[in-house]
């Protein structure tokens, strides 16, 4: 699915324009690169990196979404990585 859609569809961005302006303007990062074109495609566990007003969000790709559909179907579709909302990661034990 391409970048463009994918911020559209889960309710990153309020327009596709929107959308295409933040990734043509490099803001975007997708598995730690760099990108700048809209039709870069998003895949299944791809991690972004999203700027948002205040502050830049971390995502997985959990789901390609079909529609942009309500707020609760469009956050089925990532889980935060980093920031506030983030589900704190599971640690490796050691034995000490």
């Amino acid at each position: 699915m391409r970048i463009d859609k994918f911020l559209w569809f889960t309710r990153f961005a309020g327009t596709r324009n929107l959308a295409q302006g933040w990734v043509e303007d490099g803001h975007i990062r997708l598995n730690g690169r760099r990108i700048e074109r809209c039709s870069a495609d998003v895949r299944l566990g791809d991690v972004l990196v999203l700027p948002m007003r205040s502050r830049v969000t971390v995502i997985e790709v959990l789901a390609l979404p079909a529609r942009r559909g309500p707020a609760p179907e469009a956050q089925a579709c990532y889980r935060v990585l980093d920031g506030p909302g983030a589900t704190p990661l599971a640690r490796p034990q050691t034995d000490t």
